[in-house]
């Protein structure tokens, strides 16, 4: 006997229908001896849906107030699944993150777990009853509810696998794994049978949607194998795990992120340490830099170009005004009108000329680049946003027709 633990984002559960199809597809796989744990998110657009309805009573709402009514999605969801288990004849118990024995700590809205109580969930599967889990939430030391930040529930699926040590972990989605490139988007684009973990966590961070990048994090630190596939068809998905193969894809992926806000600091003085001052300044407010481009100083001053996520972008610019008001400066600009497009492969490490591929891709396109990042595995770029659809085309075609 396995135990499973599968998950089921907001599309799989986003009505009737699909939640008897969840229903369906859960018990079958507990008729087959498993044990069988359930994580389960909000119904479809419900997320944005109590965000909409927060910002019409008080958009400027504390995050705690805010986590009480975010975390009411999950117990919809959970409570509707296991009506729909029962329905179908199997015995069932809902728990919320809480009773599930997630601590989580006290930062409201993008809570970090630090344990998992597994007592209850092992109590019940000891009955025999197919459990399932609110996702995306947990409560802190306060004995406040709080909730993971988006694509949470794929955290609480793996972090569930890693403290019950689960001999596999699904995670259910509306499409059959993990591509090349966004299969809704780019029609040539190829279904992967296995992916490392490496190379997963890249394009998760780099703008994939189909795994939050905190569960691929968790699922290598803890070993858990992951099985990425679809709610809605029965093709077997994509494995995410430990690189095995002895010859390597030379590319795995290629991803897009229009969350993305570009910031200029431009004639700032050419000095040891200014850099060093100026993104701890953003790192003391919690804000991430991601690409970062320097000039070579000329008349004692220097342009430094770097790119923070869209949601950060104003908050970027009113702290880099305040710093060269202190240090000196002519000016500071924002541009969000960009977008950030990424190659990632493992097979990069031992092959040349791959970046090249991909800028000779991009001037056959006629698109411009703005600025470049690199790594062992991954190439990332910033072009304009009209042009982001049509990168993501052409460099899918260079290296996968």
């Amino acid at each position: 006997m396995s135990l499973i633990v599968q998950k089921f984002g907001g599309s799989s559960v986003a009505n009737a229908e699909r939640v008897m199809n969840v229903a369906k597809i859960v018990t079958d796989t507990y008729k087959k001896g498993n044990s069988v744990v359930v994580v389960v998110s909000a119904q479809g657009d419900t997320t944005d849906d109590l965000i909409e309805k927060a910002n019409e009573i008080n958009p400027n709402a504390s995050k705690r107030e805010r986590d009480m009514l975010l975390a009411a999605g999950e117990q919809m969801s959970i409570a509707l699944l296991a009506m729909a288990i029962e329905k179908l004849g199997y015995p069932v118990v809902s728990l919320l993150g809480w009773q599930a024995g997630f601590e989580t700590n006290s930062t409201y809205t993008s809570a970090r777990i630090k344990r998992v109580n597994t007592d209850r969930i092992m109590k019940e599967l000891d009955k025999n009853n197919i459990v399932v889990v609110a996702g995306f939430q947990g409560l802190n030391r306060y004995n406040d509810v709080t909730t993971l930040g988006r694509g949470g529930s794929d955290t609480s699926a793996v972090a569930i696998a890693a403290a019950a040590h689960a001999d596999l972990c699904q995670i259910f989605t509306d499409v059959e794994g993990v591509y090349t490139a966004d299969p809704r988007k780019v029609k040539n684009a190829k279904k992967l049978n296995t992916i490392s973990y490496d190379e997963m966590l890249e394009l998760a961070t780099l703008g994939a949607q189909v795994l939050n990048n905190r569960s691929v994090e968790m699922a290598k630190k803890y070993n858990i194998e992951l099985e990425v596939l679809s709610s809605m068809t029965n093709a077997p998905g994509t494995i995410v795990k430990e690189a095995v193969k002895m010859e390597k894809m030379l590319v795995s992926g290629v991803a897009k992120d229009t969350n993305v806000a570009r910031i200029s600091v431009v004639g700032v003085p050419d000095v040891p340490g200014l850099a060093f001052k100026l993104f701890s300044k953003l790192a003391s407010k919690g804000i991430n830099v991601d690409i970062i481009l320097q000039s070579i100083g000329r008349d004692g001053t220097k342009d430094i170009a770097f790119t923070v996520a869209k949601e950060n972008g104003k908050e970027a610019v009113a702290i880099m005004e305040d710093f060269i008001s202190v240090v000196g400066g002519k000016s500071v600009t924002l541009s969000e009108d960009v977008a950030k497009i990424s190659i990632v492969g493992a097979g990069m490490e031992s092959h040349a000329g791959v970046a090249t591929k991909m800028f000779e891709a991009l001037f056959d396109a006629q698109i411009n680049i703005q600025m470049i990042s690199t790594s062992e595995i991954k190439v990332s770029v910033l072009i304009n946003a009209d042009d982001a659809d049509k990168a993501v085309s052409a460099i899918h075609s260079k290296f996968f027709d």
